[in-house]
């Protein structure tokens, strides 16, 4: 085995916009490379047709999916952020609250010193935690 890369499926075009939301948010991450889609070819042009980014030097892959799922994203895989400070916390969380969901509000759930659980406006799923 080679190594394990989380790999995130987009659909209606978004992962290009997700990519550039994520690495604007987190230092030291980057879109390392695209290759999209060319004229009739399966998906719509200038797609993402595979991407790899980094978020702090953790990779990931992303496609735009050119085939319409009934299914996307889910709560029971997530991105686990271990935060500096309250601050750097709260802040990143009201980001990716932007026309998101909440599932855990920021609190104290007793196991840190503050988390917060979300659904980003993509539909992907972020645990944030200041530990204690």
């Amino acid at each position: 085995m080679e190594k394990v890369t989380p790999f995130l499926m987009f659909q209606d075009g978004q992962a290009e916009k997700a990519m550039k939301y994520y690495t604007s948010l987190i230092e030291d991450s980057q879109i390392t490379n695209i290759v999209r889609y060319g004229a009739n070819e399966a998906g719509a042009e200038g797609t993402v047709m595979l991407a790899t980014f980094t978020l702090k030097g953790q990779e990931f892959m992303c496609i735009d999916s050119h085939v319409k799922h009934q299914f996307s994203f889910t709560p029971s895989f997530s991105i686990f952020v271990t935060c500096n400070s309250e601050n750097e916390l709260d802040d990143l969380y009201q980001k990716l609250m932007t026309d998101g969901q909440a599932l855990m509000p920021l609190g104290n759930y007793g196991f840190s010193k503050k988390f917060g659980w979300l659904n980003d406006k993509f539909g992907v799923s972020w645990q944030l935690n200041l530990p204690n």
